[in-house]
């Protein structure tokens, strides 16, 4: 594949995400304010997409209660710094397994829910991007699976697109983005797509160079994509990204940290990004700009 790098780049923030790391740096926002405020700052230091998750304000553990959703979309959209809004819809797929021996019934964590109360809140903020995990994966823990039927991606899939949210394609190996593309071949979603490569999450598309080419052989040369990885591989996998000519995320979600030793806040980590990305001789594009290539109506 030759190196086509993208000169004109968009940053996604993936703000607080849904994993158990919100004891592992008091950086991490929990209640919507919290949220809401961390966001805006990515967008000041040059996020045009910032990735929403919501979490209990008490305890910061992920919730996908509808309020804590429309307090952040409200608190953002108050404010005066323009952003694109990216709702995740990935919660409601939790399959916990029983123990070796006996796997069912299902044990303690278990959520799963249909695909309008996956999309509940989808359909209440009417953000310009929501995410549609690709496919099923076993997911980090020993029992837990992440589950994402053909069914449910397509009645997923045709919500957003009757509601007129654009979805951005979470693809963690090689076959969801197979299955994304028959989506769209099938008219459920619309063409071209927006797709995300999560790199490097157990157990999916592992983070080295020639998994990378792999996924990026999978996407169709029309469709828009970015990258990311976690951890210390975050920052290198802007450079990747944007070498491969795509787009990048960074945040908290994925990576707590600007350096050894040192909590990074997501606006420090959007910076860094910031600073990768033009050092590199691209620029950083904002909200609007972004808008207009991916074919959004700010609401």
């Amino acid at each position: 594949m030759p190196l086509t790098m993208n000169r004109d780049v968009f940053i996604t923030c993936a703000v607080t995400g849904s994993g158990a790391t919100q004891d592992r740096s008091p950086h991490v926002p929990r209640s919507p304010k919290e949220i809401a405020e961390s966001a805006i700052d990515a967008a000041k230091a040059g996020a045009a997409i910032v990735h929403c998750h919501v979490r209990e304000p008490d305890t910061g553990a992920p919730s996908r209660r509808l309020e804590l959703y429309r307090e952040v979309t409200d608190l953002i959209r108050a404010s005066d710094t323009d952003v694109i809004l990216n709702l995740t819809a990935g919660m409601g797929g939790d399959l916990v397994l029983g123990s070796s021996d006996r796997p069912l019934p299902p044990g303690a964590g278990t959520d799963m829910i249909g695909a309008e109360a996956r999309t509940a809140h989808i359909r209440d903020c009417l953000p310009e991007i929501c995410t549609l995990d690709c496919g099923t994966m076993n997911f980090a823990e020993a029992d837990y699976v992440m589950v994402n039927t053909p069914g449910m991606l397509r009645a997923m899939g045709q919500i957003m697109t009757d509601l007129g949210v654009k979805p951005e394609i979470e693809a963690f190996d090689t076959g969801h983005l197979w299955y994304a593309k028959q989506l769209v071949a099938d008219g459920i979603l619309k063409d071209p797509a927006l797709v995300q490569l999560c790199m490097g999450v157990p157990w999916g598309a592992p983070d080295d160079m020639n998994t990378f080419l792999a996924m990026l052989n999978n996407v169709p040369d029309h469709w828009t994509f970015s990258a990311f990885s976690l951890g210390r591989n975050q920052m290198p996998y802007v450079a990747a990204s944007v070498l491969a000519g795509g787009n990048v995320r960074v945040g908290l979600e994925d990576n707590l940290m600007l350096g050894k030793g040192q909590l990074a806040t997501n606006a420090q980590l959007v910076d860094r990004a910031l600073t990768i990305i033009e050092s590199l001789g691209a620029r950083v594009i904002g909200p609007q700009e972004t808008r207009d290539r991916l074919g959004l109506k700010k609401p």
